[in-house]
């Protein structure tokens, strides 16, 4: 057990106040959000992949990993930290956290049903930078007339597979888009155009 990585210092606070900035992503959608726990990312996952697995999920959540996310490292730090169940198929998953080499990025999650638009996955997604890449414009529920993101890497089929995705709300993915320390959600409510 010693070659497990260190959790949170303090879970109690650290978790507040990650879960906060967590919060404050989702509420100003494509807004960067910084993590500054200082905590360290395990096996291939960014810290703040790592940070949102410690604060969001627990032995009730069930997690899938793409192929060049998961490990041993990752899996062992998952049962100590969290006892979270890891399942195969991605349509099990509460969570899921991939990379851009996933194609196609968003299908095969649940994306809830009509009645009950909740049970559907949030996606984590490492991508290499926020910011640099093409650049999108978001407009919806959270964004006062329009932002502007750049996220590096993304597919060039990505607003495509998002708008199709999007037409089927209020079921859908959300997704948390992740590098380094830094977060931004795309909430399945958020138009998305290139």
């Amino acid at each position: 057990m010693s070659d497990i990585a260190l959790g949170l210092a303090d879970p109690a606070h650290d978790s507040q106040r990650l879960f906060r900035t967590l919060l404050d992503a989702f509420a100003h959608p494509g807004r960067i959000v910084s993590l500054t726990e200082g905590l360290a990312g395990v096996g291939s996952l960014s810290p703040a992949a790592t940070a949102f697995l410690l604060m969001l999920v627990d032995r009730d959540t069930p997690l899938w990993f793409s192929p060049d996310l998961d490990s041993p490292i990752v899996r062992d730090f998952v049962r100590f930290h969290t006892g979270a169940p890891l399942v195969a198929r991605e349509v099990d998953a509460q969570f899921a956290f991939l990379t851009l080499r996933r194609a196609p990025l968003l299908d095969g999650f649940a994306i809830g049903t009509d009645l009950y638009p909740d049970r559907s996955a949030t996606l984590v997604i490492e991508v290499p930078s926020l910011v640099g890449g093409p650049p999108l414009t978001l407009r919806g529920p959270g964004i006062e007339h329009q932002a502007c993101v750049g996220i590096a890497g993304l597919p060039a089929s990505f607003v495509a597979e998002w708008s199709a995705h999007r037409a089927l709300f209020p079921c859908g993915v959300d997704l948390v888009f992740v590098a380094g320390t830094e977060l931004m959600a795309l909430p399945r409510s958020i138009a998305v155009e290139s």
